[in-house]
């Protein structure tokens, strides 16, 4: 049977009459920008994080350029972030005036470690872009001892945890400041584009509504050059529906990855969990040194698959002007070898053991 690689549509079926009526309940209500329903979210969305304040903003992309520009980042400053990333996680620090300093991952986890970061570390580094990528939970508490601010980009790590000295946290309230993004296929997607910034520190949230908002704190006198950049009444409204079963999702991606691990073991090399971490796949990426082969004999068989970062982004031609000089040896592993098969809160078990069988044929195959 075919297995799509995302299936956004199916978990979203029993909730669609709640999602009408909140849609309802905003063009009833008349406020569309700034109004209850975003104060609702950035509130139930905090509490959920254990985060002590989440401000809703456009997208995820410019939520990391003003998380960036409220912690002072600006000229003549670098940001670390790491390569094998989505481009957004690099192109959102340029727009501040500093540049971007790549850093290698460990492949076998996909996310940065202390050392990766520590070797990227100049006098100039004002900050760390810290990806919890594919919902896998990036080191940030050993990051954050190497004495710089760290931004979470947690885009793709809701509903992940990670146990730590302090007890089970989420991705979004680890480090000093975190970045989200809500587009449709995230583990917590609107029907659209949005995002969120969260923080433990008032200040820096005062910092963040008044740039999300044209660098006005009062919408009549203008402090600094901000961004038009606010989530919407709608796209609140619809995050606050599914945010109760967000915890409900993540379990099943985390249930369809361990059916995955028990199935694949020892045939593909299997995402490795960081130390404490219990993601909530966002993608179940596998690796193996005949990546492409495979993701073509899965398309065959009516299976999603696909590669996401084959080039890394700091050999993006944008990019090339801040390559590193030093070799990336896990970014270079991680992008020839691996690849993304189908993962949804709505993947069966059935469906998994259909992919589980595709796999192995195709490499059986060889």
């Amino acid at each position: 049977m075919p297995v799509p690689l995302f299936d956004p549509t199916s978990p979203r079926a029993p909730l669609r009459a709640d999602l009408r009526a909140a849609v309802h309940r905003v063009l009833d209500g008349g406020a569309f920008v700034l109004g209850p329903e975003v104060e609702a979210f950035e509130t139930e969305f905090a509490a959920y994080l254990g985060a002590g304040h989440a401000i809703g903003v456009a997208n995820g992309t410019e939520a990391i350029t003003i998380a960036l520009r409220a912690l002072g980042v600006g000229p003549g400053d670098e940001v670390v972030v790491p390569s094998f990333t989505f481009w957004a996680s690099a192109e959102a620090i340029p727009p501040t005036g500093a540049v971007p300093v790549f850093c290698d991952v460990d492949p076998d986890t996909m996310c940065v470690t202390a050392e990766t970061v520590k070797a990227a570390l100049t006098p100039k580094t004002k900050a760390v872009i810290v990806v919890h990528l594919f919902g896998n939970v990036a080191p940030v508490a050993e990051i954050e001892a190497l004495g710089v601010p760290v931004v979470e980009d947690a885009a793709q790590a809701a509903g992940s945890t990670i146990a730590t000295a302090d007890g089970v946290r989420r991705p979004g309230a680890l480090g000093t400041i975190a970045t989200f993004s809500f587009y449709p296929s995230k583990n917590l997607g609107a029907f659209g584009d949005g995002g969120a910034i969260t923080c433990a520190d008032a200040a820096l949230a005062d910092r963040v509504r008044t740039l999300r908002f044209h660098g006005s704190e009062d919408k009549v006198d203008y402090v600094d050059i901000g961004y038009n950049s606010r989530l919407d009444e709608l796209q609140a409204a619809i995050l606050r529906v599914q945010l109760p079963q967000l915890d409900a999702w993540a379990a099943a991606r985390v249930a369809a990855g361990d059916r995955y691990a028990a199935a694949l073991d020892g045939i593909v090399t299997l995402p490795r969990a960081t130390a404490g971490a219990r993601p909530a796949w966002h993608l179940y990426v596998i690796r193996h040194a005949e990546a492409d082969r495979l993701a073509a004999a899965l398309t065959d068989a009516g299976i999603g698959a696909r590669p996401y970062y084959r080039t890394p982004v700091h050999e993006q031609p944008p990019m090339r002007q801040w390559a590193p000089s030093y070799a990336l040896p896990g970014t270079a592993e991680a992008a020839r070898t691996h690849l993304a098969i189908p993962m949804s809160a709505a993947l069966t078990a059935a469906q998994t053991d259909e992919v589980s069988t595709a796999v192995r044929s195709a490499l059986a195959a060889a």
